[in-house]
């Protein structure tokens, strides 16, 4: 293939958006880093009421000498914490009856990248709670109480848990909670009999936390794809996970997550939240296996009257389209499939990738054999402009003669040899851009499928050759800390990353030897530093990734020697040329334009060098 100027534009703006979406893919860090001491001082407000809540989430032990409001407590014996499993085939949830809310939750189809059971919530952190008035100038936090919980019930397709707390005159508070078969959505019901008295100007300020834990190999980059989610106003947008941060709302809120690389923790109002806030945290030490910590004040609008019901739902699940899409509330618009500037490549995921990637699923069990041919689906349908890509490769190398000797002539003019190098090519009929658009097609198709790589749950713990799990890099060998290397490479070596270098250098020493023009420095070196810069890049990506990336380059290696050797014809490509040189040109409004900005310049520069010469 000759490889004209433009194509190797084509290429270098290939990588240079290609680094740009890497960076943008970090940019939410790096802003935080820009604003440290604003986010440190949220964090300063939040330590204190995290350490309140672990205090207050870790008793398990009898406290008769504390009752807050005895009036709903009279026995002193209620005053001990007791576990009840609200469960399905999917989900495993551990109630406490202290505050009525769920402590533990595990995922039970899953396991963390060690084999562990996924427990989704630890009880360390995560806790629901909101004030109530227990008497005159006295409130409670619903998180400090003992609920009395009625024994667990199953009607239908739907189990069912209730903690009550309840006060003499009648007053009482209930905690509804449903869970249907195969779901991962819990219904949350809050009904407050006595509400006129309990709840103060008929609003509830409701704090829920949650901490997100690691489950993925590689915690940083489990970092970078995790975020927090929200819907307000009607529309989804989200926040980086970074290194914390804090937002607010003032308009209404329908909810808000906590969203891992392929898990979600959620609560979700049915008649939203009035407003909200969101403070989050990273913890520095990464043995503490940390991804955020997050709290959440939300605040709700009760009906007026003394019964109030308050329908929400607790969201812990995967990170699955499929199911996410099926609650109807945008939720699904949580897995990142194309984001920020490179928002359009979501809809080539959901429109093509996704369906294609679904449908070569059920019929293959080897996801490595469906990622390859999902790579040569994509291939065949670009091939057409492939072809013409080669094919006007071929002509520009067979007008290189032509062109050398137009620099000949006009030397330093380099105005002078552009109009008359177009001018060539307009009269042979070429177009000077054609080996570019290949090159540009491709950018949202990979961009397309960096999204989806790294946020398809079913990838995660499926193996492939040596890969282990294809939603996460693929080792042969790990060396542990080694601080330069970690910083450039990394602290791994990853072989299919090294099967794209490689196969990526083979492409571009072919084309090398084949380009027409490489007395530019710059495009001659370009091709070589593109695919060793990868190396870096490439080494902590998912394995599904630069296992596509290996087979794509591969299919190119063939393609250019199958279309050089058996399909282009030089000979029939050069008699097209001189064919397209005979005819007569008509010029277009912009080329009559060009001609005259030319005839004016050209005019320009006699009279300036008769005035030079009168000058003498």
């Amino acid at each position: 293939m000759g490889m004209d100027r433009n194509t190797m534009i084509g290429f270098a703006l290939l990588a240079i958006l290609f680094f740009g979406y890497f960076y943008y893919t970090r940019q939410g860090q790096l802003a935080l880093e820009n604003e440290k001491n604003h986010i440190q001082d949220s964090i300063n407000r939040l330590k204190p009421k995290t350490d309140s809540i672990l205090a207050n989430t870790d008793t398990t032990k009898k406290d008769s000498t504390v009752n807050p409001i005895s009036a709903f407590q009279p026995d002193s014996v209620t005053n001990i914490e007791e576990l009840i499993t609200l469960e399905n085939n999917v989900i495993k949830i551990i109630f406490t009856n202290k505050g009525g809310q769920p402590k533990i939750v595990e995922l039970k189809k899953f396991k963390t990248f060690d084999g562990k059971p996924l427990i989704l919530q630890n009880g360390k952190l995560n806790r629901i709670s909101y004030p109530i008035n227990t008497g005159v100038n006295q409130t409670a936090n619903t998180a400090d109480l003992f609920f009395k919980a009625q024994q667990v019930t199953k009607v239908g397709n739907k189990s069912s848990l209730t903690f009550t707390l309840q006060h003499p005159d009648g007053k009482y508070i209930e905690h509804q909670y449903v869970l249907p078969d195969n779901e991962y959505m819990v219904d949350f019901n809050i009904v407050v009999n006595g509400a006129d008295r309990l709840i103060t100007e008929n609003k509830i300020n409701l704090t829920w936390q949650a901490q997100a834990q690691q489950v993925e190999k590689d915690i940083k980059h489990e970092n970078i794809q995790s975020n927090i989610g929200y819907v307000a106003s009607g529309d989804y947008d989200f926040e980086a996970i970074g290194s914390g941060g804090d937002e607010k709302f003032d308009k209404p809120v329908d909810w808000i997550t906590l969203k891992q690389q392929f898990f979600a923790t959620a609560i979700i109002a049915k008649n939203k939240f009035e407003s909200a806030n969101i403070q989050w945290t990273v913890p520095a030490d990464t043995n503490l296996h940390i991804i955020a910590q997050a709290i959440s004040n939300c605040r709700i609008s009760v009906p007026g009257g003394a019964v109030a019901n308050i329908p929400l739902q607790l969201l812990y699940g995967p990170s699955d389209y499929k199911i996410l899409k099926s609650y109807g509330n945008q939720m699904h618009n949580t897995i990142d499939l194309g984001s920020g500037v490179f928002a359009f490549v979501k809809y080539i995921n959901r429109g093509f990738i996704m369906p294609v990637f679904n449908y070569l699923d059920s019929k293959f069990a080897s996801y490595g054999l469906v990622i390859a041919l999902l790579t040569i689906i994509i291939r065949l349908l670009i091939s057409p402009l492939t072809y013409q890509s080669y094919v006007s490769g071929a002509k520009m190398k067979l007008l290189k003669p032509e062109i050398d000797a137009l620099k000949v002539k006009y030397g330093d003019d380099k105005q002078a040899f552009g109009m008359e190098q177009m001018k060539l090519f307009k009269s042979a009929g070429v177009n000077p851009l054609g080996g570019c658009i290949p090159a540009l097609l491709q950018i949202p198709i990979f961009f397309a499928l960096y999204s989806f790589f790294n946020s398809n749950i079913a990838l995660r713990g499926e193996g492939f050759w040596w890969a282990k799990d294809l939603s996460s890099y693929d080792s042969i060998l790990d060396f542990g800390y080694v601080p330069v290397l970690n910083f450039l490479y990394g602290s791994h070596i990853s072989l299919f990353t090294i099967f794209a270098v490689v196969t990526s250098l083979l492409i571009s020493i072919y084309g090398m030897a084949n380009m027409q023009d490489n007395s530019n420095p710059v495009m001659k070196y370009m091709p070589y530093i593109f695919p060793i810069i990868l190396l870096g890049i490439f080494n902590s990506q998912p394995a599904a990734l630069t296992w596509y990336y290996t087979v794509s380059n591969a299919i190119t290696l063939v393609i250019q020697f199958v279309i050089q050797k058996y399909i282009i014809n030089h000979d029939k490509i050069l008699a097209k040329l001189e064919a397209n040189k005979k005819k007569p040109v008509t010029k277009s409004k912009w080329q009559e334009r060009i001609d005259a900005m030319q005839a004016n310049n050209q005019k320009l520069q006699t009279m300036k060098q008769k005035a030079n010469k009168s000058k003498k």
